[in-house]
């Protein structure tokens, strides 16, 4: 029996090299990732380390004093007004968050749905809704309580010149409409995020899936159902994520519609404008109770955070 030819050493020699060209080594991975490291130390954990140091001192103004435990978690649920503030803040937070994430991940999966086919207009459409997430929170609060203005503001206006002066009213001077405008500019802004995301989840199903369920006879409601929205639960729960960070941090669209003392009569509060009062006007051991404040927060949204995400991996893995 004839001997088979063993491989060519050269041949094997040039795969070795190829394969070691193509994986970067511990130090240049170290190189690119050291900056965004130190970045990331610096402006996040550093900051968040110093605030659980200084919500277990005592503070007169700047100056640290002594070392008090958790005395200043427990005055943010003792001292008045602090305990009546934080559980109205956190109640318009959690409505924030469910109106918020009900409308923008509504309209955005609406809206990448039907941008996913034509071809004529798309670019503009969706520069036309990513647009206002671009601009400064600031800006469009600004923006839309010039144009929310009961006296000379457009959108009254435009309510009396169409016959319809009756629905005209002071939207953030009412307590019962305060919340739901703001709400309403929020998911306005940021709807363009989740349409963004939902466009690329679309562009990632293969059509190969959609064409076999119309030879079966789907209708296109029924491909959505049971092939396209399955398929984007993952993105779903990066937008209910990111959804729910951004809006437990909610503070710059707030504070520019309404004010920072949340009104009226506090139907605007969220936690972010405690946070602001207690730090610039919460009295002389002001710092230990922001950093105390600043602390809760993190961890409530820290730890629902890991919990949803941890959700909805589990769909995910039911899917496969």
């Amino acid at each position: 029996m004839t001997a088979l030819p063993s491989a060519n050493p050269n041949t094997k020699r040039r795969r070795t090299w190829r394969k070691n060209a193509m994986m970067p080594s511990v130090p240049t991975i170290a190189l690119f990732v050291l900056p965004a490291l130190i970045l990331y130390t610096v402006f996040m954990v550093y900051p968040l380390v110093q605030a659980l140091i200084f919500s277990t001192f005592e503070f007169n103004g700047l100056v640290r004093g002594d070392f008090v435990g958790l005395h200043n978690f427990q005055e943010l649920f003792t001292r008045y007004p602090l305990n009546e503030q934080l559980p109205r803040a956190f109640g318009h937070n959690v409505a924030f968050f469910i109106g918020t994430m009900t409308i923008q991940t509504s309209l955005g999966l609406l809206f990448a749905r039907l941008l996913h086919r034509p071809r004529f207009g798309k670019r503009f459409f969706r520069t036309v809704f990513t647009m206002p997430y671009l601009i400064s929170p600031i800006v469009v609060g600004y923006l839309w309580r010039l144009m929310l203005n009961p006296l000379f503001g457009p959108v009254n206006n435009t309510l009396r010149d169409v016959g319809l002066g009756d629905l005209a009213k002071p939207w953030l001077g009412d307590p019962a409409t305060a919340l739901p405008t703001v709400i309403l500019v929020n998911a306005w802004m940021w709807v363009g995020f989740p349409m963004l995301l939902f466009g690329a989840g679309l562009a990632g199903i293969e059509d190969d899936l959609r064409e076999a369920a119309r030879i079966d006879g789907a209708s296109d409601w029924r491909i959505f159902r049971h092939i396209e929205l399955p398929l984007l639960t993952p993105v779903i729960g990066i937008v209910t994520v990111l959804t729910f960070i951004g809006n437990f941090n909610a503070f710059g669209i707030v504070w520019s519609l309404a004010g920072a003392d949340g009104p009226p009569a506090g139907a605007t509060d969220v936690l972010g404008l405690v946070f602001y009062r207690t730090a610039f006007a919460g009295g002389p051991d002001a710092f230990g109770l922001a950093s105390a404040l600043a602390v809760l927060m993190f961890l409530f949204i820290f730890t629902v955070s890991v919990g949803v995400q941890t959700w909805f991996r589990r769909l995910e893995d039911k899917l496969q």
